[in-house]
């Protein structure tokens, strides 16, 4: 099944309907009228491959969250369980199926459906609870790759950073290796593979390993993907840290967006009625979903926040001038053009009246005085200033008790800028998060170090000054209105994952090669041979498509960054994004952190 090119971005929607067919054929095992019994943190990633009426067309009449205790009464033939191999679930279904009435007539019929993978471990264990035996089907859908939007995919595998790089699990690397196959078996071999990190290195092993033990898994499909880059999230633990100053970016640190969807403050978008002073306020929050389906969406999403409101007020111009054609419409034709235009504009209307109530709500953050000593700090460290001292601004946050998270991304920000902090330093600065916060604080601040992100600096070498020139990470005069380089989307400051995938393209990592030494982990490049025939031949002015892959996360300041080289005119490089997860610094670090339960007794 070839999937195509279009409109010079890559179909995803191969990736899309081979998940739904495997979920029809899954379901269509299960004869008879059914409800899923859904591990809760599934469902939006579900959500985005396929809608509730897919499920109906399959006799799926009702749906329940996995939860302890007996299960809610439904007349169905069949009860499926929809969950990632986690032993903690297991639990939790044990505790269903055996609170089962056996008395009751007809019987049910229990199935499982692990997601990705079934687990071996998670059949032993349901075995030794005695349950094993009640599921008539046992299966995986292999949901690696989820398609978020045109040019993006993830895994939405939150805990991915702390397994690689705290806990040396690998769980997560070998799915991403299964999900570059399956996107391999629908696009085409990818010729090049270059990487950057030890997990990047795993990754690329696997799929040779993969292709070698499946040598049918080659096939004719002309390859759609030039380069596969992957790039491990510690070769750059710097950007993920830093405030994102893109829209989409705002967003999504200040409300946190999931599975495409944000979850806003209600009050913002109540409909103003004349005289009623505002009595029945919405108490719900708004929730709204955020992809390019979305056309002034698509348009401002990935543009610093600063140049957002010039055009959200060209656009209200434009719209209510389109209104105003109605007064002009004489003729019968006329008329009959405007009302046919009428749902597209009242569309844009609304789309234009929600992000006119966002973008209000991120300034009103934004223009605050905390948000603005937070950034400077945050500039000072990436550009260099005052990163081997104590820094005054965070030891006040400290003293007011600002929530823990800030401080921990300002200090791992300012180790991170430094090549670690000079012992007495961090010292000073765990004493003083540990006695403020608690002491149970102790084993974040442990897993911080062990990622590379709050440490001391050995060998007394400060390479990230170095690192920063080479690459160009801090431009002083950037144009946030229209940009001319990446660093727009931190105002100054280039994401240097981005900065290596532009460098890759042109004119390649030898260039850099000091560079890569000084970051983290091996940089390698790898071929795949092609089948004869399929060697593209390159028409002129055709844009070359690379894969970045980011193993541990990336931000959409990042995506943003991307999508901005793709859109340059002599680029000559369209990028597709894949991730084992979206995150902020806000939700990376939370991944980090571990909560230390006071004893029982």
């Amino acid at each position: 099944m070839a999937a195509h090119l279009s409109s010079g971005r890559v179909n995803l929607t191969a990736l899309r309907e081979a998940g739904r067919r495997e979920l029809r054929e899954f379901l269509d095992k299960c004869a008879g009228s059914k409800a899923i019994v859904w591990d809760e943190y599934l469902t939006g990633p579900f959500g985005l491959i396929a809608q509730y009426s897919l499920l109906k067309e399959h006799e799926v009449e009702k749906m329940f969250t996995l939860k302890p205790g007996r299960l809610p009464p439904a007349d169905v033939k069949n009860i499926i369980f929809f969950v990632r191999p986690k032993l903690e679930l297991m639990d939790i279904i044990t505790d269903n199926v055996l609170r089962e009435d056996r008395g009751r007539a007809p019987q049910r019929d229990f199935h499982i459906l692990f997601v990705p993978r079934r687990s071996l471990l998670c059949e032993q264990w349901l075995k030794e609870q005695g349950v094993l035996g009640s599921f008539i089907h046992r299966e995986q859908y292999s949901l690696d790759l989820i398609p978020f939007d045109g040019d993006l995919l993830s895994m939405e595998s939150e805990s991915a950073f702390k397994e690689c790089y705290l806990e040396s699990d690998q769980t997560s690397l070998y799915h991403a290796a299964k999900g570059l196959m399956t996107l391999q078996a629908l696009y085409g071999t990818i010729p090049q593979i270059f990487g950057k990190g030890d997990c990047a290195r795993h990754v690329a092993n696997m799929m040779i390993r993969m292709k070698r033990e499946f040598p049918g898994s080659q096939n004719s499909i002309f390859p759609v993907f030039d380069t596969l880059l992957l790039l491990d999230r510690n070769v750059d633990l710097l950007t993920p840290l830093a405030t994102q100053l893109t829209y989409e970016g705002l967003i999504d640190e200040i409300y946190g967006i999931q599975n495409t969807y944000v979850k806003l403050p209600p009050e913002k978008f109540a409909p103003k009625k004349q005289g009623e002073g505002g009595k029945d306020l919405p108490t719900e929050p708004k929730k709204l979903q955020l992809n390019s389906a979305e056309e002034l969406y698509a348009e401002i999403r990935d543009k610093n926040f600063n140049a957002v409101g010039s055009v959200l007020s060209k656009k209200a111009k434009i719209i209510s001038a389109a209104f105003e054609e109605r007064h002009h419409a004489k003729t019968v034709g006329e008329i009959k053009q405007f009302v046919s235009q009428l749902p597209h504009m009242q569309a844009a209307r609304s789309s234009l009246a929600n992000h006119t109530s966002i973008a209000e709500l991120i300034k009103d953050i934004t223009t605050s005085e905390d948000f603005f000593d937070n950034l400077t700090v945050e500039q000072e460290f990436m550009s260099g200033i005052d990163t081997d001292k104590v820094n005054n601004y965070i030891e006040d946050c400290i003293a007011q008790k600002h929530p823990l998270i800030k401080i921990l991304r300002l200090v791992c920000l300012q180790s991170v800028c430094n090549s670690g902090l000079k012992q007495k330093v961090l010292d000073h600065y765990k004493r003083e998060i540990l006695q403020t916060y608690g002491y149970e604080h102790i084993l974040t601040l442990n897993n911080l170090e062990k990622a590379g992100l709050l440490k001391p600096q050995t060998g007394g070498r400060n390479n990230y000054p170095t690192i920063r020139k080479t690459l160009r990470l801090w431009m002083d005069d950037v144009n946030e209105q229209n940009p001319n380089d990446i660093s727009y989307v931190y105002s100054g400051y280039a994401p240097l994952s981005v900065r290596l995938a532009q460098l890759l393209a042109r004119p390649g990592w030898r260039s850099i090669e000091e560079v890569l030494k000084m970051l983290p982990g091996p940089h390698f490049e790898e071929r795949q041979q092609l089948p004869t025939g399929l060697q593209k031949k390159r028409q002129h002015g055709e844009n070359r498509v690379t894969l970045v892959f980011f193993l541990g996360g990336v931000t959409y300041a990042e995506i943003a960054a991307l999508r901005f080289l793709s859109q340059m005119e002599d680029g000559g490089t369209e990028y597709v994004i894949a991730t084992t997860k979206l995150i902020n610094g806000t939700t990376w670090i939370k991944s980090l952190m571990e909560k230390l339960e006071p004893p029982p007794f």
